[in-house]
Formats: structure tokens, sequence, C-alpha cells
């Protein structure tokens, strides 16, 4: 059966990019971060793929998604971050959960659950936004020290975020991380692990690194910021998102498309409708602008984004109920659910293409960034994982 709204999602294409970051970023471990559901691709098959391409830990934000991953059979090195006071810290430590730990509040009641902890204390170097603040740093890790001594929790990590506000910014960041570790130490922490850069700074900042580094949308095959080319790098943007045409009209010149009549045809033109909308997590801005792949042909929506459907302008391309409309993929080769018939008479509204639109694409559509456009797609959507 035809899927309805798909996303069809490369394990290979993932654990490729794993592979080719652990080589950039040797010798410093690799996390392969798979919060908020694998950012859109699916947490569990995100995770087994990115341990198959060679990740050495997982990073998950919140203890629910930390006990997913281990109900489903994961025994990998992992570590959450994000928690409310009265989190279930006895059962992340039977769990074998590590936890990222940000003021001393936690610190204490880390130190309370039963068994003994696994830890990373957080520092914050500028972001401002979770970890301890330069000022609390030697209580913090005073008061870490003495659980430690006490057998109550483990220091096994010390960590921070840059802000990726520039490179004199991460600069000045990466000297004050180094600051937290020196003074950590001076008071008797031997943290295993040390972590600063995510994707962006693990790719830009050799000095960085440390000995791990945690990896997100890079895992998934796309750059974590413009200045960074994800395709020199070798990755492989892992989703593409489809969905059949259900319906072909011709309209005419001046006739208004969708709700409210905010575009209006040009030309005589061909309308294609699919079944993906601003409820699938297709986003609502980029009404009029979003671009779509059909029979190889890149047209644009024409009008709103509504709930469930879009209306694409595809001029004189011929197009078929039940033709696939690509919406974004691997934009560096064709699709194989493309093709090239009928792609040599179209109007300014669509453009001839052998490869498909990428995440990038439609983030520039909708003045958002790519993270959002994989990591926003709903439930709705059809999960399909091929190698």
């Amino acid at each position: 059966m035809t899927e309805l709204r798909l996303a069809t999602i490369s394990t290979g294409a993932i654990s490729h990019n794993v592979e080719t970051l652990r080589a950039l970023v040797a010798p410093a471990q690799v996390m392969a971060v798979v919060k908020a559901n694998g950012y859109g691709h699916g947490a569990l098959e995100s995770a087994r793929a990115a341990l198959a391409g060679g990740a050495d830990w997982l990073g998950v934000a919140d203890l629910t998604e930390a006990f997913a991953l281990r109900n489903a059979g994961i025994d990998a090195p992992l570590l959450a971050w994000l928690h409310q006071p009265g989190a279930a810290f006895s059962e992340a430590v039977r769990a074998k959960v590590e936890l990222g730990i940000s003021n001393i509040a936690q610190l204490t009641e880390v130190a309370a659950a039963s068994g003994t902890a696994c830890v990373h204390l957080k520092v914050d170097t500028g972001l401002h936004r979770n970890g301890a603040a330069l000022g609390d740093w030697q209580q913090f890790f005073e008061a870490a020290v003495e659980h430690e001594l006490a057998g109550r929790l483990r220091v096994r990590g010390i960590w921070s975020h840059l802000a990726n506000a520039g490179d004199e910014h991460d600069a000045k960041q990466i000297e004050q991380f180094a600051a937290a570790i020196a003074m950590a130490e001076s008071v008797g922490l031997r943290p295993e692990f040390r972590h600063l850069a995510a994707s962006e700074g693990a790719i830009k900042h050799p000095d960085a690194r440390f000995n791990l580094v945690r990896l997100g949308i890079s895992t998934y095959g796309l750059a974590p910021s413009d200045d960074v080319d994800a395709a020199a790098l070798g990755l492989v943007p892992a989703m593409t998102l489809s969905a059949p045409v259900i319906s072909v009209k011709r309209a005419s010149a001046g006739e208004g498309v969708s709700y409210g009549f905010d575009f209006h045809c040009e030309t005589d033109t061909t309308l294609a409708l699919v079944p993906l909308g601003y409820g699938d997590g297709v986003p609502r801005q980029a009404s009029n602008r979003g671009p779509v792949s059909i029979n190889g042909v890149t047209g644009r929506i024409a009008g709103r984004v509504a709930m469930d459907q879009i209306v694409v302008d595809m001029g004189d391309v011929p197009v078929a109920v039940g033709d696939r409309a690509v919406l974004f993929g691997d934009s560096s080769s064709a699709s194989d659910l493309s093709n090239s018939s009928g792609a040599s008479n179209f109007s300014n509204s669509a453009t001839a293409s052998m490869s498909v639109p990428s995440a990038d694409n439609w983030a520039a559509a909708a003045g958002t960034i790519n993270y959002e456009i994989v990591t926003r797609i709903g439930q709705r959507v059809v999960r399909r994982y091929e190698p």
C-alpha cells in the first residue's frame, strides 16, 4: 500500500555520517544525540544506526527518552541532562543512565538516590542556559567531591555548551571551559570525560573537542550552520519526506488558490494536491514559497499551507494522480521517488531538476533552520526505515 504521508529514513546514512564524523574528531569519542525522537528520524532506529556507525555514547534530553531506549534493549553509555525537581534519579541509576547535573540542588537530589549515580557536572561558560554559573563553580565542585568521597555518586564528566556566536566568543568559551576543568581538578575531581562541542563546534574548532563531542544534527546528515558544507564533509541527509499526488487540475491565469487567495495563478497552470500540511509539521511560514519536486521537476507551494494539504504549482509539467511528491531529501543526487518524464515544458513556477529540495531549502523558505524542519515532522507521517 502506498503511504499517504511518508518519511523515508536511511539508517545507512546515519551510520555513515557517524563513521565520517568519528574519523574527523578522532581521538575524541563521539556521542550521537537522539533526543526529540532522533531529531524527527526515530530515536530507537537512529540510536541503533549511530551505534553501528561507531558512536561511543548516546545522548538524550530527559529521562523519559532515556528509559525508552533502555526498555528497547539499548545498553550503550547514555547521558540525559534536563531534569525537573523530583526526577526519577533512582530509576536512572538502576537503568545505568548517566546524568547531566547543573546545580547543587540537583546534585543533592542525585546523591540521595538509591545506588551510586554517574554524573557529568555542567558549567555555564556563557550560553546562559543550564549549568552552574561561574560564581558557583567552586561550591559546586566541592560539593561533588564530598558526595564522591562518601560514595554517593561518581563524577564521570564535566561539560558545557558553546553558544556558536562566532569564533571570538567560541574561543572565550573554550578558554573558560578549560578553566573550569582546572578548578575541578584543583579540588580533587578527576572527570574521565570532558565535553564542550556539539556538531558545529566539533566540526569547526578542533580545540573544542577535548575527549568527547556531542553530535546532533550532523548525525542526520545536515549542516549545523550556514558556513558548514555538509556535503563537502561527506555527510548524507537521512530523511526524505514525500506523499502521493491525490488530485490534479488545471487553473486559469488570475485564479486564486487556497485560503484567502494569497496566491493567484500567473498563467494557466497545473495544480497538484499533496496530503501534507502543518498538521504533519510542514511550516505554514513556507506558504507560497516551499519547494516540492514531482517527476524530477521542482514546483512551489501555491497559496497557504493548510492543516492537511498543500497545493503545488507545476506549470505545464505533466502530473498524474499517484505521482510521488518529494518535499525534501538528499539534494546532492536524484531521488528514487522522482523521474524525468515531462520535464521539458514548464512555467517559471517549476524548475527542471534531477535532484530534490533539501531541508535547508525548506528552512530558507520558512525563515527557520534545518533542525526545525526535520524535528517537527509529525506522528501522522509514517517512518519507513531503509539501509
